[in-house]
């Protein structure tokens, strides 16, 4: 293994170790590690509405809600990249991009709002992409209102995908979409009672199941839920219980609307330019736990050995 591999493979297991130790991630130990302001790309970039991970690229993508197109930025916020929306199916005229997720291989799905619907496409930088004529699937059929579709999250595991609504009823729902064009059909259905949640709205969702070392643990199966009005993020199950949760008044009075894992288990809010000049990209981090430290440590020591041995080698 060589040795720039095997420190990111122990770091990878320091970031992870106390999800292995149970069925949670443990929000409570998560801590604010990165702040970082997005381009406003001439109205593209503001509203930071939803955000999604891309493994395979290293990269984050994130919508406005004001629907020109999507972004692509690194892990601290810097623009790769854009593609605009060129044309919405025209029974909306809010283009109210208000979810956003990654299948891979440079494929995105966007949730519109009002309409409930999700539309695929596959990015292509500089590119344009005419949602009115994508493939999409409808993932609830609520009226036509600003209650509806605020996020939705893929699940690698088994391709299935979690959504939310935000209100009137909140739900979060999950199953399959075959997206077509003209329209593809869905099998999602409500998890629980959403209500339950003791949050006053829903604004966006984000499985766990992409995070590496909760691999064949319980947590893997957990759902991270946002929600707007009530400033928190927590840790659910599947079930509707609340395992963790995260208080986002200590992070910024922005309004934070979208939120995303990678695979080390770090996580990415976007936030609203609300009375600021530009959207925002918030990392959340966790904090090794003592046995943690004592991995580290020793893996560390392990790479220090491996060094010596090179230059005695030598």
């Amino acid at each position: 293994m060589k040795l720039r591999h095997l420190i990111a493979a122990i770091m990878t297991a320091a970031a992870c170790a106390s999800a292995h130790a149970g069925s949670s991630i443990n929000l409570g130990s998560y801590q604010l590690t990165g702040s970082h302001s997005l381009d406003a790309l001439g109205g593209m970039g503001l509203e930071a509405s939803a955000v999604t991970y891309a493994r395979d690229r290293g990269s984050l993508f994130f919508v406005g809600d004001e629907g020109q197109g999507v972004v692509e930025v690194s892990l601290t916020g810097v623009t790769q990249g854009k593609m605009i929306f060129s044309n919405w199916p025209s029974t909306t005229t809010h283009h109210d991009a208000e979810g956003l997720t990654y299948l891979g291989n440079g494929v995105l799905v966007v949730g519109e709002e009002r309409l409930q619907d999700a539309f695929r496409f596959t990015y292509v930088a500089n590119g344009s992409v005419a949602l009115a004529s994508a493939p999409w699937a409808s993932v609830s059929d609520y009226p036509y209102n600003n209650t509806g579709l605020e996020g939705i999250s893929y699940d690698p595991r088994d391709g299935s995908f979690v959504s939310v609504k935000q209100a009137s009823p909140m739900e979060v729902r999950a199953g399959t979409l075959s997206f077509a064009a003209g329209g593809g059909s869905s099998t999602m259905t409500p998890l629980f009672n959403a209500s339950l949640l003791g949050l006053a709205s829903l604004s966006d969702v984000q499985t766990l199941s992409p995070i590496d070392g909760l691999a064949g643990t319980a947590a893997a199966d957990n759902l991270l839920i946002l929600s707007l009005d009530s400033r928190k993020l927590v840790e659910t199950d599947r079930s509707g219980n609340v395992l963790s949760s995260f208080d986002l008044s200590v992070v910024t009075t922005q309004a934070i609307e979208g939120v995303t894992v990678d695979q080390f288990g770090h996580i990415y809010l976007v936030a609203e330019d609300t009375g600021t000049p530009n959207s925002m990209l918030f990392v959340l981090s966790p904090v090794p736990e003592p046995e943690t430290y004592a991995m580290l440590l020793a893996g560390l020591g392990l790479v220090g050995f491996m060094r010596r041995r090179r230059k005695t080698a030598k």
